[in-house]
């Protein structure tokens, strides 16, 4: 199985591009973790939505992939995400949203997870 993690990041006005640019380098750092699957963690931004008032305010996003919700559990209780979150997240932002989802097992193959193809490149 596959769970699929997402949250949008909205920040306070005036927060610098610098302390977006650190939060989101760290961010990424995440990946590292045993509880992420296969290493899969994307953070993107800023926003490119057109028109901008469909993002809402949103300006980043991460998408993570976990191997079921004991393992999102881990994550967002380990050290690293906690320090991440409460070092370069919480003092600067206005909200965020957070959506899971399990993968039905006949789209598995869709997150490159399971199937021919993971086989042919050696991965689980």
């Amino acid at each position: 199985m596959t769970l699929v993690h997402m949250v949008f990041f909205k920040f306070k006005p005036g927060i610098p591009a610098e302390q977006k640019e650190t939060f989101v380098r760290e961010l990424k750092k995440l990946k590292d973790l045993p509880s992420v699957k296969g290493g899969r963690l994307l953070v993107g931004g800023p926003s490119v939505t057109s028109p901008a008032e469909k993002s809402q305010g949103y300006e980043y996003a991460l998408v993570s992939y976990h191997e079921d919700l004991a393992a999102l559990e881990e994550y967002q209780a380990s050290a690293e995400h906690k320090w991440v979150t409460e070092t370069h997240l919480h003092p600067y932002k206005e909200d965020l949203v957070r959506f899971d989802f399990e993968v039905d097992g006949e789209d598995e193959h869709l997150c490159g997870f399971g199937g021919i193809m993971a086989s042919m490149l050696g991965k689980p």
